[in-house]
């Protein structure tokens, strides 16, 4: 489904630790790294396509995660020209993503990148908060900058560690 600007709907999912770190997924049979994403259906709310695409992704089901955070509205990301399908009609210049942040909740073992008939990860690792915005694909950097500076409030901070001093006595 493509809207009539030509832009693809889609959810993105940034998934924090307890630690604040975040999932970092390889995209198989390349050497690109992201958050899990997906295309919406016509009859999907953003909720429910969410949903779909983590269980499909990462095998992660509701009752692994909160959703602590939703972007009011749509992200868009324009693709460059050498990624258009332009025997495609609509033509799609790239996608509107609604993005939300999870908080896993259950154990890691949880985690399944084969947990769907067509994997779209071969690895994740668990990176620091902002590693993403830098290292993701260069046309989708501006919309992971804008989702995680709407997202940095409703992050668990890292505790930091405390510092004891003995008492001469």
């Amino acid at each position: 489904m493509i809207d009539p600007d030509g832009y693809r709907p889609n959810v993105g999912i940034v998934l924090a630790r307890e630690d604040g770190r975040l999932f970092w997924a390889r995209r198989i049979h390349h050497d690109g790294w992201q958050f899990p994403q997906g295309g919406m259906a016509t009859d999907e709310t953003p909720v429910e396509a969410m949903y779909r695409e983590l269980r499909e992704e990462t095998g992660l089901r509701p009752e692994h995660v909160t959703i602590r955070a939703e972007t009011p509205g749509w992200l868009r990301y324009r693709l460059p020209n050498k990624y258009l399908r332009r025997a495609s009609k609509p033509l799609c210049l790239g996608q509107k993503q609604v993005w939300f942040l999870l908080q896993l909740t259950a154990s890691e073992e949880h985690l399944d990148l084969e947990a769907h008939g067509s994997p779209e990860f071969d690895a994740f690792k668990w990176v620091d908060y902002w590693y993403p915005a830098h290292n993701v694909v260069h046309f989708k950097r501006r919309v992971y900058r804008r989702a995680l500076r709407f997202f940095e409030p409703h992050i668990e901070p890292e505790p930091t560690p405390t510092s004891r001093t003995g008492s001469a006595g």
